[in-house]
């Protein structure tokens, strides 16, 4: 049974795309090249791996079980390609990272630059990402690395807490609740909000405002914590974010209240599908990143 990386891309698009023409023309195939190869690894696995109908095509069982080995091994060998590419550019190793806005703001910033000082020869591939797509990326060995709130699910992966998040609310200082200490949930569910494009957050919160018998309201959903806070500034609506994100706003007509609920007092989770399999360079990032978290 030999399947090449040209068969494993193809197969994957295919799923992907959802038919074999579209597949095929993504990968730059001719669809009768697309479909004899396809053909063929079938033939060769003696089972069927897509099954046809009207709207296109859907893995098999066996579909399903060639997608998550091609997955893993496309992984490797970009990791490798990147690893030898590093060495060709000076760099002796490289290490794939992901983190959600959270961490970026405030945790994780020192701690790399403090990593990076102290290794001049290894390099950093960092992405900033919603924390349901990182743990995604890691489970399909796509990043090394990922740092997530607890709001993903985390089931597959292995982690390690780093720092906490308190979940906060920006409003504009002439709203109500601008003076308060703190404030419940239940309190400003029901009113306009702005939303930042985190998907676990967003769920997090969808779920405690179904608890209540609520649906959160957005009138608008911002990619940058900056627009978010130009918005709130405005008076277009509330916007719930975690702290460290708050203090990236430096607007002078901004309030910034703590949620009251113990629910609202996240953990920031360092993850990978497995610490004892990371390379030499990501496990050194990991320790160093735990060690300053104990540290912290």
């Amino acid at each position: 049974m030999r399947f090449d990386l040209t068969d494993m891309r193809l197969f994957l698009t295919v799923i992907e795309r959802g038919s074999i023409t579209a597949g095929a023309q993504a990968m730059h195939l001719a669809l009768a090249s697309a479909s004899e190869r396809i053909a063929g690894m079938e033939a060769a696995l003696g089972a069927p791996l897509l099954e046809r109908n009207r709207r296109g095509v859907q893995a098999t069982a066996a579909g399903d079980a060639f997608v998550r080995h091609a997955r893993a091994i496309l992984g490797q060998v970009e990791q490798m390609r990147g690893e030898l590419r590093s060495f060709a550019t000076g760099l002796k190793g490289r290490i794939r990272m992901m983190s959600n806005t959270a961490a970026l703001a405030a945790f994780l910033p020192p701690r790399l630059s403090r990593f990076l000082a102290a290794y001049p020869d290894l390099s950093i591939d960092l992405d900033e990402r919603p924390s349901v797509d990182i743990v995604q990326a890691l489970a399909e060995s796509r990043a090394d690395l990922g740092v997530v709130s607890d709001t993903a699910d985390l089931g597959r992966l292995e982690t390690h807490v780093l720092a906490q998040d308190q979940l906060v609310v920006v409003a504009n200082r002439a709203h109500r609740i601008a003076g308060a200490s703190a404030v419940a949930f239940a309190e400003i569910v029901g009113e306009a909000f702005v939303g930042l494009s985190d998907a676990a957050l967003e769920l997090h919160l969808a779920e405690r405002a179904s608890r209540l018998g609520k649906q959160i309201s957005y009138r608008i959903r911002m990619r940058s914590v900056d627009n978010v806070g130009m918005l709130v500034e405005a008076g277009i609506g509330l916007a719930i974010l975690s702290e460290a994100s708050a203090r990236m706003l430096e607007r002078p007509a901004l309030a910034v209240v703590p949620l009251s609920e113990p629910w609202a007092a996240r953990r920031l989770h360092l993850c990978t599908r497995d610490f004892r399999a990371l390379t030499p360079h990501a496990r050194l990032l990991a320790d160093t990143l735990m060690d300053g978290a104990a540290a912290s």
